[in-house]
Order: C-alpha cells, then structure tokens, then sequence
C-alpha cells in the first residue's frame, strides 16, 4: 500500500510541476513510468490495469483528434489565423474576434489541437503587425479553455465526465454551453482593460520589425485545400448530428468519421496521423492504470469520508465545482477529472455534476500556465518563437479571469440545483 501511495504521489507531483523533480521525465513519461511500476512489482494486475482504461473516452479523443488533423493537414486552421490576424481593426476588436474564434472552434474541435495548430501562426502575425503578441495569445489560450467546455467534445475531461456519467451530447451542452458563452466577453473585459495602452510590441516582446519576419519566416503557411476542408466540414457535421440524434455511442461516431477522413486520395493518412497527440493517449492510459491501483487501496474512499465531513461531497455539484477548481491548478484539468471520475457512477444530479466538472476544469485553468495543456502548448509556442509569458504574468491576467468565470458558474449551477 505504501508504494502504490508513493508512486501515486510522484506520478501527481509530475502532473502539477511539469516533470518529475530531479529527472528528465514529463508528465506523460511519468504516467507511463508510475503505471509500468505498478504492474511490475505486482500492486496492480495486467487484467486490472486493462480494465481500468476506458477505451469508449480514449476511442471517442482518438477520432475527434484525427478528424481535427483533417483541418489541420487541409490548411483550415492556418487559413483562419490568418484571416482573423489580417482584419484590419482595433488590437481591442482583434482581441475580441480571436477569442470568438477560438472558444467556437475549441467547442467543435476539441481545444488542445486548435490551440496546437493556431498558436504558431497568432505569433507570427501579431508580430508582423506590430503588436504585443501576449494579450492575444492569452486571449486565445483563455478562450479556448472557456469555449470548450461547452460541448462533450470540446476537450479530453468533458469526455472522461461525460462518459463516467452517461450524459447525451445534448444532455451535457444544455447544462454547459451557455456558462461557456457568458465567460467569453468576460475574457475580453479583462485584457482589453489590464492591456489598455501596452497593445503594441516593444523590442522585449520580440526585438521589433526583424523578430516579426523572423517569426514569420518560421511558420510557413500550410496551403489551403477547400475541396479537404469541404470534406472535413462535412463528416463534422454528420458527426454532430449523429451525436445529437442518434443513440449510436459517441466513440463509434467520431471513429467513423475518422475512418472516412483517412480513407484519401490527397492526402495520406501518415500525414494525418502525425497531428494525433499520441502523448496525451499515452497519458491517459497511465493514468488510468494509477488511479485504479491507489482506488485499491481504499484511501480515496477514506479521503472522501474526511471531505463529506467538511461539508464537501463529490455528488453534489457545487462541492465538486469547489473541488474542480483547486485540483485543476494543482495537477492539471485533465488529471483533476480523472481522480474523481470513479466517484461518479450514479449520481442523483448527473447533468448538474457535468456542468460542475466541466465549468470547474475548464475555467479555472486558466489560473496557471499548468492547468491545462493549451496553456503549457501556448506559452512553449510562444518561447520557441521569441514570445515570453511569464508564470506571473500568465496568472495576473487569468486569475480575475477564471474568478470571474467561476463566480459565473457558481450561479449557474445554484439555477440548475
């Protein structure tokens, strides 16, 4: 029991800091480690470890990825950063459009893939214009956290939420998508006022007219395919349709339609593939394995005793809200999720509790650069390409932020209880 707890606790110190202190192993080889371990020294079963994957959450991310890729591999996501960036408008009207975009396209498309494949090209033209790039790219990073939470597919913990309570995709988006399209111009409220007057770029922010065709120089476009992107819009579509009036399961659709999309005569499916965040499956799988072995040794279930006496209950959806958001900024929105998912088989209130789940994850991740992946994919994509966000200027902009999206939330959730 003693190592299981250790392990257990190394592999959540990883997800919280970014590495297991004093190795070179990131979060997910520290779920593969801490998984691997387990199974060796014979604290979890092979057949245990199997059945602690939930393939229906890993199948359902595993097609919505691929057919995300489409877009990406057809030039949609760049042809639409370079849109939005190329609008001649105000910086506040920019900020304003780009966080629309990104919390629409987060919803549909699932947010850490989005933010993957605009944050280069954001950079870039921000740059060329002249302009601060960092309240933009906060903006966008905010946004695609706040807009995914409206719908099931919108990101990895909504999947893992919805599947552990078998919430129908409209079932889940009537409880979340209108918290989520509130927090928007709550975004926008927020930097437009903390950057009124610091909208244009100064030489630290990039080194000027050169840092911006450098920048540009270092993102080529990726050519845009309309007949592909037709195609992909399309078997999108019929994706959403089939999740909304269909009883197929929702792990079936999105793997059909990623079987249609990789079946091409233009583009080959290698190239699609490549755009598949294998990482974060892997991540997934290992912590599955890791929290069932900690599940067996019945200290989660004396932990929750301990918080039921406090006043904190993980079926009630306000206490889960509370706990969303502390564990999102500790470990992370998707390994928040994935501790309390076991818990929440049968609940009185499941749609609440989605919500719950899926409002607490997502808004308060934008706290710290580590609550979410698309805030570490932000601020990585920025340093590569000159632009430096800051821990303390990451969490100044989202701390009022996310406190006013979960005070948001809470209102929404005392509505719906």
């Amino acid at each position: 029991m003693v190592t299981t707890i250790v392990i257990f606790l190394l592999v959540y110190v990883a997800m919280g800091v970014g590495h297991l202190p004093g190795f070179k192993l990131d979060r997910t080889g520290a779920a593969a480690v801490g998984a691997m371990a387990l199974m060796a020294l014979g604290y979890i079963s092979p057949q245990d470890a199997w059945n602690a994957i939930d393939y229906k959450t890993l199948g359902l991310l595993f097609g919505l990825m691929v057919v995300s890729s489409a877009f990406v591999v057809a030039g949609f996501y760049d042809k639409a950063a370079r849109w939005v960036g190329g609008l001649r408008v105000s910086p506040p009207l920019l900020l304003g459009i780009l966080i629309v975009v990104g919390g629409g396209l987060s919803a549909i498309l699932t947010n850490d893939v989005v933010v993957v494949a605009m944050t280069p090209v954001l950079v870039s033209i921000t740059l060329t214009r002249g302009l601060n790039p960092i309240p933009f790219l906060l903006g966008f990073c905010f946004a695609a956290n706040v807009g995914a939470a409206a719908t099931i597919i919108g990101s990895p913990q909504n999947m893992i939420a919805a599947e552990a309570l078998e919430l129908s995709f409209m079932g889940f988006m009537k409880v979340s998508a209108l918290p989520a399209l509130l927090g928007l111009p709550l975004i926008w409220l927020v930097l437009a006022f903390m950057y009124r007057g610091k909208w244009q770029q100064v030489p630290s922010q990039g080194g000027g007219a050169q840092a911006g065709s450098a920048a540009q120089a270092a993102t080529p476009g990726i050519p845009f395919d309309r007949v592909e992107t037709l195609k992909a819009a399309v078997v999108t579509l019929v994706m959403v349709g089939a999740f909304v009036f269909s009883d197929w399961p929702h792990m079936l659709i999105a793997l059909a339609g990623a079987a249609i999309l990789l079946v091409n005569r233009g583009i080959s499916s290698k190239n699609m593939l490549e755009h598949v965040d294998g990482e974060l499956l892997l991540l997934l799988i290992g912590l599955f394995i890791v929290n069932q072995a900690m599940a067996a040794t019945n200290l989660p279930q004396h932990l929750l005793a301990e918080l039921s006496s406090i006043g904190l209950h993980l079926q009630d959806p306000l206490s889960m809200l509370a706990i969303m958001a502390v564990l999102s900024d500790l470990v992370g929105n998707n390994p928040a999720v994935m501790l309390v998912a076991p818990f929440l088989h049968g609940a009185a209130h499941a749609e609440a509790l989605g919500a719950a789940i899926a409002l607490g994850s997502g808004f308060s991740s934008n706290i710290v650069i580590f609550g979410s992946i698309a805030g570490i994919i932000v601020a990585e994509q920025g340093q590569a390409h000159g632009v430096k966000i800051s821990f303390a200027e990451f969490t100044r902009a989202g701390l009022p932020v996310s406190l006013l999206c979960l005070l948001l939330a809470v209102l929404w959730i005392l509505y719906l209880t």
